[in-house]
């Protein structure tokens, strides 16, 4: 059984000219939450650069890896180190991503750190070196 075709009808905005004045929202945007306070971690950044660039290679905007070093004016080893975040286990790769922003002093974790974690090919053993790593860096006193 087919359905007839249904028309949907929704005002469009006019098009303005010089001397026309702009028509006042309907609804007021909602309130912004305060961004929180401090700097994102770097490597929060470096992990959702990392995700982006691979689906930038993925959908075929841009053929390789060597193709976005050039275009990003960095070496192939670097892009290389920043894409090996993609090894890490999922739930590693998004805890990076929702990392408390850092209130002072330096980001307590480093890509360098992570690239050792990268580094192991068995998802097991990075969660648990992910865990004793946060769990020795909440015993940390802030500073």
């Amino acid at each position: 059984m087919t359905s007839a075709p249904r028309t949907v009808a929704c005002p469009l905005p006019g098009r303005r000219g010089r001397g026309h004045p702009r028509a006042a929202p309907a609804d007021p945007a909602p309130p912004r939450t305060p961004a929180p306070a401090g700097p994102l971690p770097r490597v929060s950044r470096l992990m959702a650069l990392a995700l982006r660039l691979d689906h930038l290679v993925r959908t075929g905007v841009v053929a390789d890896y060597a193709t976005l070093a050039r275009l990003g004016h960095v070496s192939r080893a670097r892009v290389s180190q920043i894409m090996n975040l993609l090894l890490l286990a999922p739930d590693i790769q998004e805890a990076l991503l929702f990392l408390p922003p850092t209130q002072r002093g330096h980001d307590p974790l480093h890509l360098r750190q992570l690239q050792r974690l990268a580094a192991l090919l068995d998802w097991r053993q990075q969660r648990r070196l992910w865990r004793q790593r946060q769990g020795h860096a909440s015993s940390q006193p802030p500073g």
